[in-house]
């Protein structure tokens, strides 16, 4: 169920047809994998949290560069030397602090795949 603030904030697309507060709840309740924190990762990472995806879970082994930065939209100047998905975490924080978030700070490994998709509703592969 939606409080009030999540009502305000995501009132602009609960008023889109066919979307309503169901489909707003059914955001809520997902589960969203977004493999690479970079130029593809940063800025759809930053949508669904705006949009109000329930839960993302951000997999990056790489730090922030600062060649990084002309792209990578939700790093910044102060992120150098950080993980990504960490760096990227702080950010999606900011931005929308109900969005549970899972960081996992190294590349994906295959043996890793199976017990962390089991638990996700969509994958990002943003590698």
């Amino acid at each position: 169920m939606l409080t009030d603030a999540q009502l305000m904030r995501y009132n602009r697309q609960i008023l889109l047809h066919d979307f309503d507060i169901a489909g707003q709840e059914r955001l809520q309740q997902s589960r969203v994998l977004v493999v690479g924190l970079g130029g593809l990762g940063c800025p759809a990472a930053l949508y669904l949290a705006a949009a109000g995806i329930g839960a993302l879970v951000l997999v990056d082994g790489d730090e922030v560069e600062l060649s990084n930065l002309q792209r990578q939209i939700a790093h910044t100047n102060n992120d150098i030397g950080i993980n990504k998905a960490r760096s990227a975490a702080a950010a999606l924080t900011a931005l929308n602090p109900d969005v549970k978030l899972e960081v996992i700070e190294q590349q994906l490994t295959e043996s890793a795949m199976p017990a962390l998709l089991a638990r996700i509703d969509l994958v990002l592969d943003a590698t």
